[in-house]
């Protein structure tokens, strides 16, 4: 069972569109678009044309909608054309929504979270399972499912570690944690600049009780995120004129700290 049967020659027509009778897809996967990328696309459209046509279908007289190509129609509007090059599908509304989707994945446009909207909204379509839609986008179905897991992160979290730029294996150790200490696992993993094993290890170090952390094995390198912490927070305390002394010594394979505050007299 497919995802839906293509027609086995549609008939397609290349012809320039009126930019103005393009609607854009509704199940566009992608909903970010970076200005400065557009900026760049539109200068080198005015100077050498839109190279490769966009896809549309045709809604009904004269109208037409997106099926691939949206950052050509926006960067072809900042460039002041009017009209652009299309290919003129016969797919229908279902057939639209997977090519969308399955565009954007293949030139890796979307971020992991997009990519796992886009593949939640493709499953409700009517007939449609995790094995097909994994093996129409060539896909396991494992990785499916992983990445709609994704989506139990609520989606102010999500915000928060798109915005962070944190990458898709950190999104999935940060959803082992109970949803209490979700925001500020992400906050510290963003501050302390974790890459991808050491959020693992800061995940493991939240989940397990003081009595197992033992079995954790942390390298000095890695010891030394926390350690530059406390430096910081010490630049700042001196920054802000706060009074203290501070003493760093090794002793006995330690190192060991003395921060001395003096408390406020009467």
């Amino acid at each position: 069972m497919t995802i839906f049967k293509a027609k086995e020659k549609p008939q397609v027509i290349v012809q320039r569109i009126n930019l103005k009778d393009i609607y854009p897809n509704p199940n566009q996967p992608r909903r970010n678009f970076d200005e400065f990328e557009l900026i760049g696309l539109s200068q080198s459209i005015k100077e050498n044309g839109v190279l490769q046509p966009i896809t549309v279908r045709q809604i009904m007289t004269g109208k037409y909608e997106l099926i691939a190509g949206e950052r050509r129609v926006r960067a072809s509007k900042l460039a002041g054309l009017t009209d652009i090059p299309a290919i003129v599908t016969e797919h229908t509304g279902e057939e639209s929504a997977v090519l969308a989707v399955i565009e954007n994945i293949q030139r890796c446009d979307l971020s992991f979270f997009e990519e796992a909207e886009a593949m939640r909204k493709l499953l409700l379509h009517k007939g449609i399972t995790q094995e097909e839609l994994a093996s129409r986008l060539g896909k396991s179905q494992s990785t499916v499912a992983n990445k709609l897991r994704l989506l139990k992160l609520p989606q102010n979290i999500r915000d928060l570690i798109a915005g962070y730029g944190l990458n898709e294996r950190q999104a999935r150790a940060i959803l082992r944690l109970p949803e209490e200490k979700i925001e500020s696992a992400v906050e510290e993993i963003h501050r302390l600049g974790l890459n991808v094993n050491q959020t693992d290890k800061y995940i493991e170090s939240l989940l397990h009780p003081v009595e197992k952390r033992k079995k954790i094995r942390w390298t000095f390198k890695e010891k030394l995120l926390y350690i530059n912490s406390i430096n910081k927070t010490l630049d700042t305390m001196k920054r802000s004129g706060v009074p203290f002394e501070s003493e760093k010594t090794v002793e006995d394979g330690y190192l060991k700290y003395i921060i001395r505050i003096p408390q406020d007299t009467p």
